[in-house]
């Protein structure tokens, strides 16, 4: 796995010159590269959602489109429109962002429901339909879309079904303080973002998927997988558990995560510290659980300490 190193590793050096401090994070958006999934970053404002996707799009080298979604923004000002051009007296596809390797929705939760929709073709098949003739993307293709879960005003929130389409939910959270002394420092003059260079081929990442699915995992992790996310639909405090493309997730992003960190099989802890991301945003807790104050990230962890991992194959 050396190969996968060597590729994520000046990536993530050079993303941490614009985002202090936020190492694990940088390192999930590229387990989700790698996996050829998408990320839900969901924070507060201001602690730089934007300019991580930027810093990475510029650091692979890939094209980059930015939607800033808004209650008024149509299905078409993502997906593109057909032009009536007057001199071929023919109609000309014009392309919208979503034409691009990594689209950053901003503030997803303020498009409309219908806008909104219009994502799930490009997440799931890698195309968009406009007056009924489908248009391949081009790959790579991420989607990162950020929303704030603070303020909920004017907003539609995500739907179950959207929400089970994004592989992973990731925050950054808060800087520490040396980390944002440290922000001040290298903001005294232009911001970081300008000088970032691309130092990889993106294109590469097609190939390096491949590379990922060669991690091997054992029968045993294989089973223990499955029971952690069919423990989520036993649950006591859950309404609604994690569908089978949650446990594909978690076997997936196992696979990027080992493969980033130089080995060519996983471990249970792998799949240990990935559940957080990429089974909470797929839960639905019942209402008097919450009103109890109970978190799917805790119910996680309470599932954690219960499954138990038959490690005798290992």
């Amino acid at each position: 796995m050396e190969a996968v190193q060597d590729f994520t590793g000046p990536v993530i050096e050079n993303v941490e010159r614009v985002i202090v401090g936020k190492r694990e994070s940088i390192e999930l958006l590229m387990v989700a590269l790698l996996s050829g999934g998408h990320v839900l970053l969901e924070d507060v404002p201001g602690v730089g959602k934007t300019m991580l996707a930027r810093a990475l799009a510029t650091s692979l080298g890939l094209a980059f489109k930015r939607i800033q979604c808004t209650p008024d923004l149509l299905p078409n000002d993502i997906t593109g429109v057909s032009i009536y051009n007057q001199k071929t007296a023919e109609f000309e596809f014009r392309p919208g962002p979503v034409f691009a390797n990594i689209l950053l929705a901003d503030e997803i939760n303020r498009a409309t429901p219908r806008t909104q929709s219009a994502l799930l073709e490009a997440m799931q098949e890698y195309q968009v339909t406009v007056d009924g003739v489908s248009r391949p993307l081009s790959l790579p293709f991420i989607v990162l879309a950020t929303q704030n879960p603070i303020e909920y005003e004017g907003t539609f929130p995500l739907p179950e079904a959207q929400l089970d389409r994004f592989l992973m939910r990731v925050s950054l959270g808060y800087p520490s303080f040396a980390d944002e002394r440290q922000i001040l420092h290298n903001l005294r003059r232009e911001h970081p973002i300008e000088s970032v260079e691309q130092v990889v081929d993106g294109a590469a990442l097609l190939s390096l998927r491949r590379r990922v699915w060669d991690a091997h995992i054992d029968a045993s992790i294989d089973d223990y997988i499955v029971a952690l996310t069919q423990a989520t639909r036993n649950h006591p405090d859950i309404a609604l558990g994690a569908s089978p493309r949650g446990s594909l997730a978690l076997y997936k992003t196992a696979q990027a995560w080992a493969a980033m960190h130089g080995r060519d099989y996983v471990i249970p802890d792998d799949v240990k510290r990935l559940i957080p991301v990429t089974l909470a945003h797929r839960l639905i807790l019942k209402p008097e659980s919450q009103l109890r104050g109970r978190t799917a990230e805790r119910v996680l962890a309470e599932i954690l300490e219960q499954t138990e991992l038959d490690i005798g194959e290992l």
